[in-house]
């Protein structure tokens, strides 16, 4: 029995028994030297995870997702990516600010770039234009109520990119979640491209970290950016071995936050002045809008005072993430305090 429901975000999770065991019985040794067995073994089983030969252990999401573009990229190039994606909303300006390169933001109505607005956005060869340095894709999609990409809609788009010399990144932040919501491997999901990031911090429940595969040439060059943002994490072992657990134990279970996000979902789409888009609702990210100006505070003042927290991410749209720490029978009461103030309404 949780005392909170808390539906802000799946980066909420708190690591398991067996995570907190695995981090004291951790054997360690300087990463910045390449000598953290733990880091090393994680790294290894990251990389076969995604198909790739190389990977590395980052601090965070957005420092992989940095890291990625500055490996990629050169000063004054652009990057093409979706006008919602997270690399481009919500990481600072890093783009901008550590790769010196300008974005191409494409509008989109799932969150992916067709294989034709690529096509279209990459830059010809012409003094007045910056060239295209880098495709950037993410599966699944955060500010699209995590829709889940298919391998070959994947595929379509980073294949164009490609065939015009442009490296493709995937920001994979919850890609197990992609994988288990269509039932597919996750190395499927990464054949063409050239760099993936991935999360162990959010539904994998590891309390830090996340993981940048590619070939080894990249990822030792990515190493280097990694110690330029400040990532050498020494005997950093003791956080890897919770990401070695959630690897191991936390993937398959992700099913159940979805199953709960979809109950949710159809719940909150019968109550009046909502709406959700239930066709959306593929994996453990539930948007929805709210009709009643000013209903979006109102509904989260209302619901935190119920012991529900939800996320408002706009005027009149509200986020909520499921996730390990979140039930059954959490969901149903955060629908009988989504209820109780809609009611007020009437």
């Amino acid at each position: 029995m949780h005392d909170v429901v808390d539906l802000r975000s799946d980066t909420l999770t708190t690591p398991t028994p067996e995570m907190r065991a695995a981090m004291a019985a951790a054997e360690v040794g300087d990463d910045v030297w390449e000598e953290d067995p733990t880091v090393k073994r994680l790294e290894a089983m990251a990389a076969e995870r995604l198909g790739k030969e190389a990977a590395l252990f980052v601090a965070s999401g957005t420092m992989g997702n940095q890291v990625a573009v500055m490996t990629h990229t050169r000063p004054g190039q652009e990057v093409i990516v979706d006008a919602d994606a997270h690399i481009y909303m919500f990481e600072v300006g890093g783009i901008a600010r550590l790769s010196l390169c300008q974005v191409r933001p494409l509008p989109t109505e799932r969150g992916l770039p067709s294989p034709e607005q690529v096509r279209q956005a990459i830059r010809p060869s012409n003094i007045h234009v910056p060239p295209t340095g880098l495709l950037c894709l993410e599966n699944t999609h955060n500010r699209h109520s995590g829709s889940a990409f298919t391998p070959e809609e994947v595929t379509a788009a980073a294949r164009v990119a490609r065939e015009h010399g442009v490296p493709v990144h995937l920001d994979g932040a919850r890609i197990f979640n992609a994988a288990v919501a269509l039932r597919r491997d996750a190395s499927e999901f990464c054949r063409e491209v050239d760099s993936v990031q991935f999360c162990l911090s959010k539904g994998l429940a590891a309390p830090v970290g996340s993981l940048v595969v590619g070939t080894r040439g990249f990822i030792a060059e990515a190493r280097r950016n990694r110690k330029l943002l400040g990532g050498g994490m020494r005997q950093v072992g003791v956080l890897a071995a919770a990401g070695i657990v959630a690897l191991e134990r936390m993937v398959d279970r992700l099913a159940e936050d979805h199953a709960n996000a979809k109950r949710l979902a159809e719940g909150i789409s019968r109550m009046p002045g909502i709406r959700v888009d239930l066709s959306r609702i593929q994996t453990n990210i539930v948007i929805f809008h709210v009709d009643r100006p000013g209903g979006v505070q109102e509904l989260v003042e209302g619901c935190r005072a119920r012991k529900v927290k939800l996320h408002a991410i706009g005027p009149a749209a509200i986020r909520c993430v499921t996730h390990k720490d979140v039930d059954a029978e959490d969901i149903e009461r955060a629908l009988a305090a989504i209820e109780e103030v809609v009611a007020a309404w009437a």
